[in-house]
């Protein structure tokens, strides 16, 4: 009962008709944020796309000015001076057969994977298991590297994967409700920035269509999508 009426109260403050400047719903979405843990903040972006073609596939990494708050383990497949240098780094698991045979019995102890591209025809295996939990090592993404050094220190600084889901939607962290509202609004805006440029060559009309702010045991609150520029 005492959930409900937490849930309830959070409702009714928020005004599900009105679309909210960036600092208006992040004061709103931090002040509604009660929850006994550091909720996580979540942006969601409604893309005027379709992510069947390839040609509207939106998928890229960013980082964030503040970080993310979240504690990301970074899993590096690497042999000799470029597994060195990763451990140097700070990859929480570094490995090359060994490591395979453990993601193979299901022991899957990062949440990004980074490979140096020698490695590919190893890691190559492991796609029906990596694919599915967006593990998979990409060039694009700068996971398939020479620079693991830079890679590892770039994931575990606060970078984030974005990914566009069927529907065509992007959503992602973007910092915890006890960052300041300055540090969430940069954090939001360099997400929505990054998004906006990797707009894809076959999107036509409208690209973003809506934007959401939520924290994780809180209300949606719509975004004025005009206030996430510049």
């Amino acid at each position: 009962m005492a959930k409900n009426k937490r849930l309830a109260a959070i409702r009714a403050d928020v005004d599900s008709s009105k679309n909210y400047a960036a600092n208006e719903a992040v004061a709103l979405v931090k002040k509604n944020a009660t929850a006994k843990f550091d909720e996580t903040v979540e942006v969601a972006l409604n893309l005027g796309i379709d992510p069947r073609h390839a040609d509207q596939m939106v998928r890229g990494l960013v980082s964030l000015p503040h970080g993310t708050g979240k504690t990301i383990r970074v899993g590096v497949f690497a042999r000799g001076a470029k597994a060195e240098e990763a451990q140097a780094a700070g990859a929480d698991v570094v490995g090359a057969e060994e490591l395979a045979e453990r993601i193979q019995a299901g022991n899957i102890d990062f949440d990004r994977c980074i490979a140096t591209p020698d490695m590919m025809a190893l890691v190559g295996r492991l796609g029906k298991i990596l694919g599915p939990r967006g593990l998979m090592p990409n060039p694009r993404l700068g996971t398939v590297t020479m620079d693991v050094k830079g890679a590892v220190e770039a994931a575990k600084s606060g970078q984030v994967e974005y990914r566009a889901e069927k529907a065509g939607i992007v959503h992602a962290g973007i910092g915890k409700a006890s960052f300041s509202e300055s540090q969430l609004v940069e954090n939001l805006k360099a997400f929505v920035d990054a998004v906006q440029k990797a707009r894809p060559a076959g999107a036509k009309g409208t690209y973003l269509k809506k934007a959401a702010l939520s924290s994780t045991m809180g209300a949606g609150v719509h975004l004025d999508v005009s206030s996430l520029e510049g």
